[in-house]
């Protein structure tokens, strides 16, 4: 039986050679300078297998990491299941993120190595060996190999945003991916997968789980294809589902937003999509996405840490269309057990909003959850506290067993699908030198979600106008992935504090609602742009 991503990569291609694995449009294609737009299981196993043995050649086993800055490149597939054939482990980069951001997670992850093609001027003078990914030759590894193959070991490490400053490092095992693919391949009903035929559309970054984790587990442990775009172009979406014929999706809130502001087009019915997949679609847009697009939206939920032994789907009826509703515990897939608690674990009764605790059912609760936070012992155990994964979402569960989500417990800001840490921002909102106090909030976005709002008490000798909104929004934007910069500055002559001098977030509620009502505050949500 297959132990790891790249031995179940040649179970299928053995079985099902010459179906498609990844697939890319054609403009995509010939802008990325692709030999081709689309590659079978067989032929990705070859240029795996060549990789591979560069990689051993070079030296590199188990116990290596080697960082992929490759978009949503075919190579960053190549390079992931080739390093997962010899042992190591891939750490997934970010473009967007800055060099403080760069550095921290190379020198973090001890990464021996990093792979890039079209952005090595970004870290050329982090000291770590950069080469291109069709390098003939490979420096060799500063350490020797040292470490463990299987179902145990890690396969990559993936970093998100922690709740306390820098973002964490999430070992991931064969496992753990094994956990997305048993999950997928055992749904049932709309988002059932057939054998061989499904050509699933994905537009999620390759260094976020859902896009390597999910929907490539789900395809490759089903014979399925995975269409790649480089991100979410509202614009050419459905020609794209349609020329690449695509019969899934995945997709966050955003992109039904943004889909239902385009105007009525031949394309909206014209596909061949059968379910879209995801999480965070707006209450009243999920309904009317539906009915103009004739494509269910099954709303989920995961995390990173959770993987496939944890994500929950709104899947059977009632599907609670518009409320929040994430499904039930008792689903197809890895056996999982959960709870809404409160602070102290305790289960509350069916009603009451807790934060949603997870565990694997029977003797291992933590079995194809993540192995862990790198470094980070203490962080590991707190998460896993009681012998329960403590989620920090707040939600609900109904009398038939449904849970709805409420809102996050911890202060993340979930932005177009990304998680952004509020205590991350502020670290930098108070190196501006006119920053005296600063708190981070989640403000409502009709279209993203949430926006990143900075509230700011000036230093004495400031003025609190837009000049000085824009030159702090400038200030994080320089040293942060757009993303994470505020959209809303909003100025207070101070900001209501708690005895222990932690600013009470909940006195600014006015603010997150309607940031655009209130005085003080600045939109500037048109200077976060990708460059």
């Amino acid at each position: 039986m297959p132990a790891t991503v790249h031995e179940k990569l040649l179970e299928t291609a053995g079985r099902s050679p010459d179906h498609d694995l990844l697939v890319y449009p054609g403009w995509l294609a010939e802008r990325w300078h692709l030999p081709k737009a689309s590659w079978t299981y067989v032929q990705v196993a070859n240029i795996v297998a060549d990789l591979a043995a560069r990689y051993h050649e070079a030296g590199y086993g188990p116990g290596h990491r080697v960082a992929l800055l490759l978009e949503n490149r075919p190579q960053h597939f190549f390079h992931w299941l080739a390093l997962n054939a010899i042992g190591a482990s891939k750490v997934p980069l970010n473009p967007d993120h800055r060099d403080e951001e760069m550095r921290y997670i190379l020198e973090h992850s001890e990464a021996e190595l990093v792979v890039t093609d079209s952005l090595r001027a970004r870290i050329e003078d982090m000291g770590i060996p950069i080469v291109p990914s069709d390098a003939e030759e490979l420096p060799s590894p500063r350490r020797k190999a040292s470490g463990g193959r299987g179902e145990d070991a890690e396969c990559a490490l993936l970093y998100t945003s922690g709740t306390t400053g820098k973002p964490k490092g999430c070992m991931l095992s064969n496992g753990y991916f094994f956990g997305w693919g048993e999950w997928y391949e055992s749904q049932r009903g709309l988002i059932s997968l057939r054998r061989g035929e499904e050509r699933l559309l994905q537009v999620l970054p390759t260094f976020h789980v859902n896009a390597v984790g999910n929907s490539f587990m789900g395809m490759l442990f089903t014979g399925g294809a995975q269409i790649m775009l480089d991100r979410f172009h509202s614009s050419t979406w459905w020609r794209d589902a349609v020329e690449a014929r695509a019969t899934c999706f995945h997709y966050l809130g955003v992109i039904p937003a943004m889909l239902m502001n385009m105007p009525p087009s031949e394309h909206d019915r014209a596909h061949g999509l059968r379910f879209g997949m995801g999480g965070g679609v707006h209450p009243a847009h999920h309904a009317a996405f539906e009915a103009r697009f004739g494509v269910p939206l099954v709303e989920g939920w995961a995390m990173t840490e959770t993987g496939g032994a944890g994500v929950m789907t709104a899947l059977a009826e009632p599907r609670h269309v518009g409320k929040g509703c994430i499904g039930k515990p008792d689903r197809p897939g890895p056996p999982l057990e959960a709870r809404v608690a409160d602070e102290d674990g305790n289960e509350l009764p069916r009603g009451e909003p807790g934060e949603l605790l997870v565990r694997a059912k029977g003797a291992n609760p933590r079995r194809r959850f993540f192995s862990g936070y790198l470094k980070d012992a203490a962080a590991t155990e707190a998460a896993w506290r009681g012998g329960w994964l403590h989620t920090g979402d707040l939600m609900a569960m109904d009398a038939e067993g449904s849970l709805f989500f409420l809102e996050r417990k911890k202060n993340i800001i979930r932005r177009s699908g990304e998680n952004i840490a509020g205590i991350e921002v502020e670290s930098v909102l108070l190196t501006h030198p006119a920053v005296g106090q600063a708190a981070v909030l989640a403000a409502r976005d009709e279209i993203r979600g949430e926006e990143v709002m900075a509230v700011v008490a000036t230093r004495p000798g400031y003025t609190p106008d837009r000049a000085l909104a824009e030159s702090i929004a400038d200030h994080c934007l320089g040293r942060l992935a757009y993303y994470k910069a505020p959209g809303y500055v909003a100025f207070r002559a101070e900001l209501p504090t708690t005895a222990t001098q932690k600013v009470r977030l909940t006195a600014l509620g006015e603010l997150m609602t309607n940031p655009a009502a209130q005085a003080g505050c600045f939109d500037l949500r048109d200077r976060k742009r990708r460059k």
